[in-house]
């Protein structure tokens, strides 16, 4: 790698606004706020959604049933099936 044309990679603390849960990874994101994670400090992200609050991954995901081009104009109109 060349030297002085990348971007700091380092340990950052990343923590759900919604969950206020928190999990280290590495990134070049920066930050002024810090925080204490498994006794020691590092810079702290904080994300409005992660997996730990997603409807996805906490299989609170709401699934619609979407209906076709005939029953869309058969309801507008008020037509029924027979």
């Amino acid at each position: 790698m060349k030297k002085g044309i990348h971007p700091d990679y380092h340990q950052v603390v990343f923590m759900d606004s919604a969950t206020g849960k928190k999990f280290l990874a590495g990134s070049t994101a920066n930050s002024k706020e810090t925080t204490d994670y498994e006794g020691k400090e590092y810079p702290l992200i904080r994300v409005e959604i992660t997996s730990d609050s997603h409807p996805f991954y906490t299989g609170k995901q709401k699934f619609t049933q979407a209906d076709g081009r005939i029953d869309r104009f058969n309801k507008k109109y008020g037509f029924t099936n027979k």
